[in-house]
């Protein structure tokens, strides 16, 4: 686990968009899996801005994890905001952007389909990750034990505490996410911490001591991740 810590989220996002766009320039066919949410915003912007003058019509995306629950078009699904931070800027087509219903009909169903998608476009080259305040990874939480693959996640407090979830009210919520297993396939894994919110639980990642209390822990049984904390 490689770490770099950063004095300002300018800082951060410069090193993060820069090794993206490295990573899509060596293979032009990239299969991106990119996190939600406020950690990687700056970053996504940075990159668009840089990727403007390239032509990314190789690059494929896959989608990490999803609100289950509420309309794909309700502005707080990850849907929503892949399509206005990712696949809209660097012009995605829809041949190259991989997702999945966020209010499917039968779930159990869904994840067989997406589990399927996945073996059949896989594995990630690049995946993009944040830290959970409990310390999960997309929706991989807490508990006595974690999934490997692509599963109904029942949602932990601090999950449904997220700002995306804030207009959500109502809604019996749920996570639909890639499992650990399939992060950890991956070739490689990026981590995006910020905020003094995160400074106890990425201490406690930072300890090196695996636990599924602590799914962000068994990023360390990963041979290549990147670690970037403001």
């Amino acid at each position: 686990m490689e770490v770099t810590r950063f004095d300002s989220e300018i800082s951060l996002a410069e090193a993060v968009s820069d090794h993206i766009l490295r990573a899509i320039q060596l293979k032009p066919d990239l299969l991106l899996c990119a996190a939600t949410g406020n950690t990687p915003t700056l970053s996504y912007q940075r990159l668009v801005e840089k990727a403007s003058s390239l032509a990314l019509d190789q690059l494929r995306l896959f989608k990490l994890d999803e609100w289950g629950g509420v309309p794909m078009e309700h502005s707080g699904t990850c849907e929503t905001y892949l399509q206005q931070h990712l696949i809209s800027p660097l012009r995605i087509s829809s041949e190259r952007y991989f997702s999945f219903q966020s209010n499917p009909t039968d779930p159990e169903q869904e994840c067989v389909k997406v589990q399927k998608m996945l073996e059949q476009q896989g594995p990630i080259d690049l995946c993009i990750l944040g830290l959970g305040l409990n310390g999960h990874l997309a929706f991989n939480e807490p508990g006595e034990y974690l999934q490997p693959h692509f599963h109904v996640a029942k949602l932990t407090e601090a999950s449904l505490g997220h700002s995306m979830a804030q207009d959500m009210e109502g809604v019996k919520l749920y996570g639909l996410t890639l499992g650990m297993a399939d992060i950890l396939a991956a070739k490689e894994v990026m981590l995006l911490i910020t905020g003094t919110a995160k400074v106890e639980v990425t201490q406690r990642l930072l300890e090196g001591k695996i636990s599924t209390w602590l799914p962000g822990s068994f990023l360390w049984l990963h041979p290549r991740v990147r670690v970037y904390i403001y």
